[in-house]
């Protein structure tokens, strides 16, 4: 998958799936690329890592190649700013599913779909939530929503907040170790 182009015009790839067990594979398959950065988040707003590191490492005269819109967001807001802000800076834009580019040169119908597109992914992601909140809502009321599964037992709770407790480890270090956010730790720590 990655050849090198010429000096200042590098093809770099972003790829997002929604889960850990999503195929990647599929978004950029077949396309010459330099770099690929794949998170594995939500696209209900910006904060992914490797999102981050792309657009640290995209330049002038680079192509950021995403495979559709809702892969780079799935908010109007932040599609279009994260695309302003990359081609003012003399970075392309090439949406793969969509057929479409963007570059510094405003062209009126790209941009009529980008935001037409962007409004449809974001009013997805809506529908998906709303979705989600009338099937909890089913299940409370018929008994069978028991809230989310708790990440630790008891006795992995009681292991965290001794090696916690221990001192000998940063708190970040510790939550690595137990597969939990930091977040996750504090509510524990709290919950002692």
């Amino acid at each position: 998958m990655a050849t090198k182009q010429g000096r200042g015009t590098k093809k770099i790839g972003y790829v997002r799936v929604s889960s850990v067990d999503q195929n990647t594979e599929r978004q950029l398959d077949g396309l010459e690329l330099d770099k690929v950065f794949t998170d594995r988040a939500s696209g209900k707003d910006t904060k992914r890592p490797e999102l981050q590191r792309a657009l640290e490492f995209v330049r002038e005269a680079d192509t950021l190649v995403i495979h559709s819109m809702d892969r780079l967001a799935r908010n109007l807001m932040d599609l279009r700013r994260i695309v302003e802000e990359l081609t003012a800076k003399g970075i392309t834009v090439r949406f793969e599913k969509e057929n479409l580019s963007f570059t510094s040169e405003h062209n009126a119908m790209n941009n009529l779909l980008l935001n037409m597109l962007g409004a449809v992914a974001e009013f997805e992601r809506a529908l998906i939530r709303e979705r989600q909140r009338e099937g909890i809502a089913l299940a409370k009321k018929a008994g069978k929503y028991k809230g989310r599964k708790r990440s630790l037992t008891p006795a992995r709770i009681a292991e965290l907040r001794k090696s916690v407790n221990a001192g000998k480890e940063t708190k970040a270090a510790i939550a690595r170790s137990f597969g939990i956010s930091r977040q996750t730790l504090y509510e524990c720590m709290r919950a002692a």
